[in-house]
């Protein structure tokens, strides 16, 4: 309904006349406000947190560092900020470091065609200071203080109300901290359109990594507030191969090639980094520089997916990461705000060059491609059930017996099995580590091995201690956790594997088959899950594992306190940001000392553990027959039993206790055996390494790996340990493929 007296609404969409009534001089061209002009240049700008880290990461690099540490909160947007190593900045430009427009990198603008930096325009501060409240720490090599800044709307602001603007002398090392807090907090709709932090971080690592793996001799580190452990840390001195495989992983590092290219017609230099035939992604992995700045090219994309479409299977996309250095006068960096975008002379001349070469090295590689797989070895045959069945002299599957009576049914024509459902299932067949020379597999042994004598056998005795039904409501609960997070296929895959060999000790990696699968495990991963089953299971009813004669308490936690401390301080001279308070270890060994003294009897009771009154230490829990833990160990267990177990409250106690003393069982990582060939090395290897190192692949084959086919609980939190390299049904595509 309409009101009487008043014109009807204009439909929705429908364009003002220019004969409509309007205020005088509403319809003048007036210039915006400068705070205005300045917010929407930051918003273009800074689109995102990623963003306002690019610039302050382009800024540092500019400035000489070559230590960069990032911490981030809330994808970037509660706190971002970047500390370097750098030149610093001069107390007198701090006045105008977040002017629009300013910069020490440019100017005149025919500067533009021979820019080799990665910021000029001098925006990106300035932008960040409009939408974000702006905190600089600076110190210059000359400089006896460094200087802290405030910033808000391009100008320096100061820290409290009634207090001058100017900058503040401060104690810093020589370089730059720049904090950004609550990005756009003047902009709340644009705020709210971020939906996720951890997308957000996401975003931050790979920018970081980026930079990480292109700027060689620069060390990058990243992580959250609060957090110790960093997402993503990168040493000054790692090569390229080590960044990639730092950011991308060893799947990755260990199957790029490297080549270079030039041309001086079309004016440039390629330096790359890309995967061969035997790796391949489901979404291509393009890392873009030019003239060293992070960019982004759909031209070259399509280009390289392109060329490696021919040597890929379908649906494959590689990795790149390629660099390039084109003149500078042939470069037109201006073209987009944020300078991810840039336009270069004779592009399609330069990405055919890029093509060709890459063709070119593919074409090497791909004569070597591999590929996995499990065959039968010569002279096997294939059990089946009506085979089995014969030799038995048991009815075939196919002909139940009811009564006694066998009935027969109607004969189905033979059907041929399929290759690629053959599985190996006579565990006495050959193995394929018996194929390598005595040399090259830890249960042989090396050179070593023959001089050294065999370890004494463990001695057993039985005792008339009977079984202890365990009722306690917290070991319930947390048997009850175990079986929750229990995954159901990663179950079925222990509970049928056939364990094949240790690939990498010193990484704690075997290989494994199960069904027509191969897989990579981490044995020192599902030996601590197994462990700490086994302490839940067997609760107040291990077997003991008696020291003769009985160790002294104190000299053991001493000697951890020892090795805990040489840990410590080889942290913090590696971060030497990191300084913590100094820790009185005399005191720690007192205290946890004390703590166990006072509960030996519920040690003993609920877990095997006998220490007298005097501290002394005799016995520890025994898990698993035939396997004994690293005694090296043992002091830095004992020391843990303190800080790391909460003797408070029941339930946490148990779990604590039972996941350090699964941490205590976990196989130790050894050193990988060294080349063979190089008989040097053989022979000054430490004879009691080599003896340890091949203990442990005897247990890890005949103990551990049986044990865990038994009774692991396989829980979600294994999926990360456990990687599937070949699947002989997908191989077989691949090879009616090729």
């Amino acid at each position: 309904m309409e009101s009487q007296g008043e014109p009807a609404a204009s439909p929705r969409g429908t364009k003002r006349k220019a004969s409509d009534d309007l205020p005088r001089g509403s319809r003048k061209i007036q210039p915006l406000a400068q705070d205005v002009i300045n917010k929407i240049a930051a918003g273009e700008i800074i689109v995102a947190p990623v963003h306002a880290l690019k610039e302050l990461i382009e800024n540092s690099v500019d400035a000489g560092a070559t230590q960069l540490e990032v911490v981030v909160k809330d994808g970037g947007l509660k706190l971002l900020q970047i500390t370097d190593n750098g030149h610093g900045i001069d107390k007198d430009d701090l006045s105008l470091l977040c002017e629009r427009f300013t910069t020490s990198k440019l100017k005149a603008f025919e500067d533009l065609q021979s820019i080799e930096t990665y910021g000029f325009r001098g925006e990106a501060l300035a932008s960040i200071s409009h939408i974000a409240h702006l905190t600089v720490v600076t110190r210059t090599a000359e400089s006896s203080c460094a200087w802290r800044a405030q910033y808000a709307d391009g100008k320096l602001v100061p820290p409290k109300p009634g207090q001058s603007a100017e900058p503040k002398s401060q104690a810093g090392r020589q370089g730059t901290q720049i904090t950004v807090e609550d990005l756009f907090y003047s902009i709340p709709t644009r705020r709210r359109a971020f939906r996720s932090h951890s997308e957000e971080y996401a975003k931050i690592i790979d920018m970081v990594g980026r930079h990480a793996i292109h700027c060689a001799h620069v060390g990058f580190s990243c992580k959250k507030h609060g957090e110790s452990a960093r997402s993503l840390q990168i040493p000054v001195n790692a090569s390229t191969v080590d960044r990639i495989r730092a950011v991308h992983g060893t799947q990755i590092a260990n199957e790029v090639v490297h080549w270079t290219t030039s041309n001086e017609r079309w004016g440039f230099k390629a330096d790359a980094w890309v995967s061969n035939a035997n790796y391949s992604v489901k979404k291509t992995i393009l890392l873009l520089f030019i003239n060293h700045r992070a960019v982004e090219s759909s031209a070259i994309k399509k280009a390289i997916d392109a060329t490696y479409a021919t040597f890929l299977p379908k649906g494959g996309h590689p990795f790149v990461y390629l660099s390039l250095e084109i003149e500078p006068n042939r470069v037109d960096v201006n073209v987009h705000p944020t300078k991810r975008e840039v336009n270069f002379l004779n592009e399609d001349e330069i990405i055919e060059a890029i093509c060709d070469e890459i063709r070119s090295e593919l074409a090497k590689v791909d004569t070597s491609r591999t590929f996995l797989t499990q065959t039968l070895l010569p002279g096997s045959r294939l059990d089946t059930p009506a085979r089995s069945a014969k030799k038995s002299g048991q009815p075939s599957p196919d002909i139940p017996s009811i009564g006694g009576a066998p009935k027969f049914t109607p004969k189905t024509p033979a059907q041929r099995p399929y290759e690629n459902n053959l599985v190996r299932t006579d565990a006495k067949s050959r193995k394929i580590t018996t194929m390598f020379t005595p040399t090259h597999i830890g249960e042989a042994g090396s050179s070593h091995q023959a001089s050294r004598a065999p370890p004494d056998e463990m001695e057993y005795e039985r005792t008339d201690r009977e079984y202890t039904s365990c009722k306690l409501v917290s070991i319930r609960d947390l048997r009850q956790e175990v079986r929750e997070a229990m995954h159901n296929e990663l179950t079925d895959v222990f509970s049928e594997l056939i364990f094949i060999g240790v690939v990498d000790i010193r990484r704690r990696i075997a290989a494994i088959q199960s069904g027509v699968k191969l897989f990579l495990v981490d044995y020192g991963m599902v030996s601590n899950e197994y462990f700490y089953q086994v302490g839940l299971t067997d609760f107040m009813n291990f077997g003991r594992l008696r020291l003769d004669p009985p160790l002294n308490l104190r000299e053991l936690l001493e000697i951890g306190a020892a090795y805990e401390r040489e840990q410590s301080q080889t942290i913090q001279d590696e971060d030497s940001m990191d300084q913590g308070e100094e820790i009185d270890w005399d005191e720690v060994v007192e205290t946890v000392m004390q703590q166990l003294i006072a509960r030996r009897e519920m040690l003993t009771e609920y877990l095997m553990i006998d220490i007298s009154e005097d501290g002394e230490l005799g016995s520890l829990p025994l898990l698993v027959k035939g396997y004994t833990p690293s005694m090296a160990k043992l002091p830095t267990f004992l020391l843990r039993l303190g800080p790391h177990v909460d003797w408070t409250d029941e339930k946490q106690c148990f779990q604590t206790f039972l996941t350090e003393l699964a941490s205590f069982y976990t196989p130790e990582a050894l050193p990988s055996a060294p080349d063979p060939v190089d008989s040097a090395q053989v022979q000054m290897e430490d004879a009691e390494i080599v003896g340890r190192r091949n203990e442990l692949a005897k247990a890890v084959e005949h103990v551990l790996f049986p044990a865990f086919r038994g009774r692991i609980v396989a829980t979600k939190g294994l999926l990360k340990g456990v990687v599937e390299i070949a699947n002989l049904k997908g191989l077989y595509r691949v090879f009616e493929r090729c």
